[in-house]
């Protein structure tokens, strides 16, 4: 299958890397990043294949990034938001990187940024039109007047929007006439819900893509991070030991 590497515009942003390839049908048993409970909620087939080529075009890019798939998992927060998580049972805490994927037009994306940074990525056909009487549901102000003015730029404003939404992790839990995009500008910084954005956004081929940045964690946090951290900080406070902790007397 045809994987297509999107370079993001900017030479100054953290470290990622954007992939997409065509939606295919793929088996299951083979996609290891894919839940079979999730993928059992599908009622359609269109959106089962999405799925899965999303899965795994991420195992590609976590391979190509250097990360072994066999001992992470993708895992989702309370606003379903997906991050990265180690196998129980690996007992490692080594960062990993953030991720987003998406859908559209018969390709599956994949964003993935380096550790400490949360990613968020949205793609549609620049071509694809958005109806004027769901403007107000994206924009209000003078964001709103500027879209019934120039419809076109809807598509730049929407994918910018949901971005931001994913690199928060929020998603639809963040409005998006909250958000108020710089039309035009390839690349910004914003400030949203008290967190500093990078966005970017660039036109591939015959698609539009934005891509943000926030600094920040979104991984949820196991037990067996806390036991390795603790074990960490005992050792670095020299109060480790085998056994049992003595007391050596040069007495």
């Amino acid at each position: 299958m045809t994987i297509e590497h999107l370079q993001p515009p900017g030479d100054d942003l953290p470290t990622c890397f954007v992939l997409r390839c065509p939606v295919q049908r793929h088996d299951p048993e083979k996609v290891a990043l894919a839940h079979a409970d999730e993928v059992s909620t599908f009622a359609v087939q269109k959106r089962c294949d999405e799925h899965l080529t999303g899965r795994w075009l991420l195992q590609e890019a976590l391979t190509q990034w250097g990360i072994d798939t066999t001992l992470v998992s993708v895992e989702r927060t309370e606003h379903r938001a997906p991050y990265l998580a180690y196998i129980a049972g690996v007992w490692k805490n080594t960062p990993l990187p953030s991720i987003s994927l998406c859908h559209s037009g018969g390709w599956a994306y994949v964003a993935i940024a380096e550790p400490g940074w949360c990613i968020g990525l949205d793609a549609e056909p620049s071509e694809r039109g958005i109806q004027q009487n769901a403007f107000s549901m994206m924009a209000k102000g003078a964001e709103l007047e500027f879209l019934l003015a120039h419809p076109s730029c809807a598509i730049e404003a929407w994918v910018s929007k949901e971005a931001i939404q994913k690199s928060l992790g929020l998603g639809m839990h963040l409005n998006p006439r909250k958000i108020e995009i710089p039309i035009g500008v390839e690349k910004s910084e914003l400030s949203i819900e008290k967190s500093n954005i990078q966005l970017v956004k660039w036109k591939y081929k015959e698609a539009s893509i934005a891509v943000a940045f926030t600094s920040g964690n979104r991984a949820v946090p196991t037990p067996e991070d806390a036991l390795l951290e603790a074990t960490r900080e005992a050792m670095a406070e020299g109060e480790w030991g085998v056994g049992c902790k003595t007391t050596r007397s040069n007495a």
